[in-house]
């Protein structure tokens, strides 16, 4: 990430509840969370709630977390509209976008913004200006259009 290594080690638990005893041992040393729901499940954006609450209670205090909204080609079997999650994140400060796996649609992005704001954070110089995540997600985010998925 410009011209700096940044090494992530991911960990996908799927949201399954058989993770989530094993989840608050993952929280105490990451140091980001990319936070996803499924657009087409109610239930995926209710439980985001519960997530947030837990990862308050365990993770570090200055941890980097981004919500996104996955599964975004599948547009027509929306269940939860994308103002939705831009207030959820909004009312916890976070950045959101939404995404699709299936299609590639802003997953790179994601990465690629948690990645600048991890760098950002560990390589200060004096010199150097403040890297913003929200302002670089809302930047680069690609800008809906008729045709989007959105």
């Amino acid at each position: 990430v410009d011209n700096v290594k940044v090494k992530l080690q991911i960990w996908d638990t799927a949201g399954q509840e058989r993770f989530r005893s094993v989840t608050h041992a993952y929280y105490r040393d990451a140091q980001a969370l990319l936070l996803l729901y499924d657009i087409t499940s109610k239930t995926s954006f209710d439980n985001i709630r519960a997530w947030l609450t837990e990862i308050h209670e365990y993770a570090q205090r200055d941890i980097v977390i981004m919500l996104l909204g996955n599964k975004a080609d599948m547009a027509g079997e929306r269940a939860i509209r994308r103002v939705e999650g831009e207030n959820l994140a909004r009312e916890y400060c976070v950045p959101f976008m939404e995404t699709s796996a299936k299609t590639g649609v802003n997953v790179e992005m994601a990465f690629i913004s948690v990645a600048k704001e991890l760098k950002r954070r560990s390589v200060r110089r004096p010199d150097e200006l403040t890297f913003q995540i929200h302002q670089y997600v809302e930047a680069e985010e690609p800008k809906l259009t008729c045709c989007s998925y959105f």
